[in-house]
């Protein structure tokens, strides 16, 4: 009995060198210096359950509780009711000759003439064409969006600024991942890429990691 009191009272006594107690809103803290030398913890850490704190920004320290699921993020959305949803307005906005559309029903385009910035390949089949979101959505739920509201996630879904017609594959491999992680093939967009990753960013405030932050900057540097 003796030896599990002293066990309980050595925990505490280290949990107490830990930090002062103090946390904020989401369980967490900055770990003191003193406590750092120790090795007792290093940086902004959380006492709350890990699944309540799924991700941590490196610069902002944000953090959420919402898990990433894509069908929150509606998308593909006619909002003035023309029949033509975003992704067929992006098409039309995008392609180098006229469209054609199913049927002639001025709704669904199924051909035109798309260059695609990212592989400088054309393509006239609408089939052949991704509409990518610039910033992916799901980076975009773990960069601060986690929490938006239903509006909120279909009005960054849908802004014609962060869509564009793109060949299918070059879409896919991009998958979630930022600037630091994937560019397109083709090195002349780099710039032009990037440029729209760093307004877009700010437009929607969201977040950056450094890892992400410090490439950007270095990438851009080089942009004549």
């Amino acid at each position: 009995m003796k030896c599990i009191v002293i066990l309980i009272l050595g925990l505490l006594s280290f949990d107490s060198e830990a930090h002062s107690g103090r946390t904020d809103s989401s369980g967490g803290h900055n770990c003191s210096a003193k406590s750092v030398s120790k090795g007792l913890c290093s940086g902004y850490h959380s006492h709350n359950n890990a699944s309540s704190t799924k991700y941590k920004n490196a610069r902002n320290k944000h953090s959420y509780s919402v898990k990433y699921n894509r069908k929150d993020w509606p998308h593909w959305v006619d909002y003035d009711n023309d029949c033509q949803n975003s992704r067929a307005e992006i098409l039309i906005r995008d392609s180098i000759a006229p469209v054609k559309f199913k049927r002639n029903k001025g709704c669904n385009v199924t051909w035109g003439k798309w260059l695609d910035p990212y592989t400088l390949q054309t393509f006239d089949k609408a089939s052949d064409i991704d509409i990518d979101h610039i910033i992916p959505l799901a980076h975009a739920h773990k960069s601060g969006a986690a929490n938006w509201s239903k509006l909120q996630k279909r009005t960054f879904a849908n802004d014609p600024e962060n869509l564009l017609a793109v060949e299918d594959n070059a879409n896919q491999q991009k998958s979630a991942q930022a600037p630091h992680q994937w560019l397109p093939s083709n090195k002349k967009y780099h710039c032009t890429y990037l440029k729209k990753w760093q307004h877009l960013k700010a437009k929607y405030k969201l977040t950056a990691t450094q890892k992400e932050q410090y490439f950007i900057t270095n990438e851009l540097n080089r942009c004549s």
